[in-house]
């Protein structure tokens, strides 16, 4: 599954935007309030826009403070993935439920240093696990090939019946790296300028799809 980032495309032409990568499995959508990261992005105003401007789920990754009391939002107006950080959650158990409950998939999410052992468990409640791949905050990093062995481990957990979960990745991917994320074991990779800064989105899209295949068989073996 390919999941271009808007964070890289033109927000003066979001709706447009959207309709260069009508091919993509979600569209992943950044949302930052200048708190848990430094960076500010959109929010919940510009999602419900978004919702109506194309039929790609939307995929969205809350890197705020307080997810558990402003996730169950994104989820009511029609998101269809939700995911939310491990290190600003409360009560994550009670978000994955809330968010089930409104309709939305649940995600965790854990920075590049944090370790995803100790969330074995509460990912027993979620739909999507997002290991990131660089320092959440900005888009255009480099990427952190360290964290694939969290990608290995979740693979392995699912793969053995542990965990019932799609395995995304999101920060650095490109036609350099996406590869080895599938090798790794991931489902779904969240391209920003691989994507968005290409001279043909939705071409970009099937290249980095057709770069993943492989590497995913290969994975599941």
């Amino acid at each position: 599954m390919i999941a271009p980032s808007i964070l890289s495309a033109d927000f003066a032409r979001l709706a447009t935007e959207l309709d260069a990568v009508a091919g993509a499995d979600w569209v992943h959508v950044d949302v930052m309030d200048a708190h848990f990261v430094p960076n500010l992005t959109l929010g919940l105003p510009v999602v419900r826009s978004l919702l109506d401007a194309t039929d790609i789920p939307l995929d969205c990754h809350l890197m705020i403070d307080d997810p558990d009391r402003w996730a169950i939002g994104y989820a009511e107006a029609g998101a269809h993935n939700v995911t939310v950080h491990a290190e600003a959650a409360h009560d994550p158990v009670k978000i994955a439920k809330d968010l089930r409950a409104a309709g939305a998939k649940a995600g965790l999410s854990i920075k590049p240093g944090t370790p995803l052992e100790q969330y074995v468990e509460v990912l027993q409640h979620y739909d999507t696990l997002l290991v990131m791949s660089v320092e959440p905050g900005f888009g255009g990093q480099s990427f952190i090939a360290e964290v694939l062995d969290k990608a290995r481990t979740a693979r392995n957990l699912v793969d053995t019946g542990h965990l019932n979960l799609v395995v995304e990745i999101d920060g650095g991917i490109n036609a350099d790296t996406i590869e080895q994320a599938a090798e790794a074991g991931v489902d779904c990779f969240v391209a920003g300028s691989a994507v968005y800064g290409a001279e043909d989105p939705a071409r970009a899209v099937e290249a980095l799809r057709a770069q993943a295949a492989p590497g995913f068989a290969h994975a599941r073996r």
